[in-house]
């Protein structure tokens, strides 16, 4: 029984590190959007900033149009970005469900044997116990069986 809980908490130790290693990639997923998206929003800043300045300048129609479709290319680009984030997060969220279920399956494992180390102990102190009655009975009659013997 003992080498079975063995084997069954190694195994949820190592699923449970498995878990942590999704865990830790999903959240650099969702740090590398973020980031990614941070850094569209920033062109896509720099660039109306560009289109102002040019503006400013003066703008063919025809260039005006092509800025514009260019701008509106990154609006729907950063529409898609924003979509994807729920995926990301979601992705976290069932990793951390994940990383808490194994967590949980590896302390019952841990607990189980803990209380079969406990009982063993008990059982142990309590064998000691009688042989330890046992002893103190077996000293008791031999001195009044010493006792008898010289009156």
């Amino acid at each position: 029984m003992e080498n079975a809980l063995d084997f069954l908490l190694e195994q949820s130790k190592e699923r449970e590190n498995q878990a942590v290693m999704a865990l830790g990639q999903a959240r650099t997923e969702l740090d590398n959007y973020y980031r990614q998206l941070s850094q569209i929003e920033q062109y896509r800043l720099d660039y109306c900033q560009q289109l102002v300045e040019r503006g400013q300048s003066g703008l063919t129609a025809s260039q005006y149009t092509h800025l514009n479709r260019f701008l509106t290319s990154l609006d729907e680009t950063l529409a898609k970005q924003k979509q994807a984030e729920t995926h990301f997060k979601h992705q976290v969220e069932n990793c951390e469900q994940h990383w808490m279920e194994t967590r949980k399956q590896r302390r019952s494992y841990e607990w189980l044997m803990e209380k079969k180390h406990n009982e063993r102990l008990r059982l142990q102190e309590k064998r000691e116990q009688k042989v330890m009655d046992e002893f103190s009975t077996l000293q008791y009659a031999r001195r009044l069986s010493q006792g008898n013997d010289f009156s």
